[in-house]
């Protein structure tokens, strides 16, 4: 008897089994729950996107984000595209003290808050053009809100230019928008590895790509001058970006990059 009950339950089962292949084929199913594949969509033009992105080595979410920035940089190679990478110290008090961190960049974050009126501060926190915000997890975000930007039509204009003299770099610039604006300039290391020994990201080897490791900036009140920054080390793995900001509202006006050799 139980042996016939057994069977019965059996067939039950595959009875249900090839009924739901049939109802909802396995290519049915994949599709309805697979993400579409991301993609940027770049156009021929002038156009630019910022990318910053406010992080952390003592931020469990953190790591994802940086992943997702250095996916970026090589789809974007030599396109109007720009990334740069802020490690702020907020996290530092809990455990591990980010190598790259700045209390400068949390205050540069911290103007973002007041900027895009929010209630909180986080990492990871991307934000494109100095208009807009999202979490630095959400891939789709990042590849939408970039292609919304490189359809944005800018009229400002940021030429740099750097000659290197003993252990300082002269770097001159000009610019046709300067009123109620900043000129921000980052010396930026291209990559690094970390090997965090506490706190939330503990044994965990990090790879950073585009960290800020220099930030200066002023009002501008001319269209042409010059700045003095250190030189960095190693020339090759760093490059330098400025840009224009509104200091009302915080948009990106213009962006130049210079690549040091």
């Amino acid at each position: 008897m139980k042996n016939s009950i057994l069977i019965l339950f059996a067939s039950a089962l595959s009875a249900l089994f090839c009924l739901d292949c049939f109802m909802f084929p396995e290519s049915e199913i994949s599709g309805k729950f697979k993400t579409k594949k991301t993609k940027l969509q770049i156009t021929e033009s002038n156009n630019f996107a910022v990318v910053e992105l406010f992080t952390s080595e003592g931020c469990s979410s953190c790591p994802p984000a940086d992943n997702l920035m250095a996916k970026l940089q090589t789809e974007t190679k030599d396109k109007n595209i720009y990334l740069i990478a802020y490690h702020v110290d907020y996290w530092d008090r809990l455990g591990w003290k980010d190598q790259f961190s700045s209390n400068e960049f949390t205050k540069r974050q911290e103007k973002y808050q007041d900027w895009l009126n929010l209630q909180v501060m986080y990492t990871p926190q991307f934000i494109i053009n100095g208009t807009s915000e999202f979490a630095g997890y959400d891939e789709k975000a990042l590849y939408a809100k970039v292609s919304e930007a490189l359809k944005t039509n800018e009229t400002g204009n940021l030429i740099l230019n750097s000659n290197t003299v003993k252990d300082s770099m002269q770097i001159d610039f000009k610019a046709n928008e300067i009123m109620n604006s900043s000129l921000f300039v980052a010396v930026i290391q291209k990559d690094a590895t970390s090997k965090v020994k506490r706190g939330e990201n503990k044994g965990s080897t990090l790879h950073h790509v585009q960290i800020v490791r220099q930030l200066k900036s002023f009002p501008l009140t001319k269209t042409e001058g010059r700045i003095t920054m250190l030189k960095p080390s190693d020339l090759n793995n760093f490059e330098i970006i400025g840009f224009i900001q509104n200091n009302a509202t915080g948009k990106i006006l213009a962006i130049s990059k210079i690549n040091l050799k």
